[in-house]
């Protein structure tokens, strides 16, 4: 169910011959779990395969910290999720600022690009659920996300 406990998994198979890192992680337990991951990079004849992993954080555990450091960057999307948005029943409850495509500036045209980082700065500017707020009555204003870039967060 992620892929900090495939990692845990993995370390507790793995006998201790290899270098122990910092949380009682084997290097060496993380190989078949960083192989897994990569696969979406790896497909012959050029397809597409699409791995979605979540990783366990603010867990007090420093081998989910450690693990969650080693996969970090690895991916091309991070999405984080918002508990204090769960519990006010907002949805989607992700962190809008902090979730990002990797290279997300190639995505969009120059124009589209900068009207972008003006919406994200103007969320910035505000409380994380209010930002919430703000943007889902702005998307549910308008019909198409130009729409939303060109007419901006009112």
């Amino acid at each position: 169910d992620s892929i900090t406990r495939l990692a845990r998994g993995y370390n507790n198979l793995q006998p201790n011959r290899g270098r122990i890192m910092s949380g009682g992680v084997e290097s060496k337990a993380l190989m078949k779990p960083k192989r897994f991951f990569g696969a979406a990079r790896n497909v012959e004849e050029g397809g597409s395969l699409t791995i979605l992993a979540t990783a366990l954080i603010d867990t007090g555990s420093r081998m989910d910290e450690v693990i969650f450091e080693e996969f970090k960057g690895t991916g091309n999307m991070e999405l984080h999720l918002d508990r204090a948005l769960v519990e006010k029943r907002l949805y989607p409850a992700i962190q809008p600022l902090q979730t990002a495509t990797r290279r997300e500036d190639l995505l969009y045209h120059p124009d589209e690009w900068e009207r972008v980082q003006v919406l994200r700065k103007k969320m910035a500017a505000l409380p994380p659920i209010e930002a919430m707020e703000t943007l889902i009555s702005n998307l549910q204003a308008t019909k198409t996300n130009a729409e939303l870039l060109l007419a901006g967060l009112r």
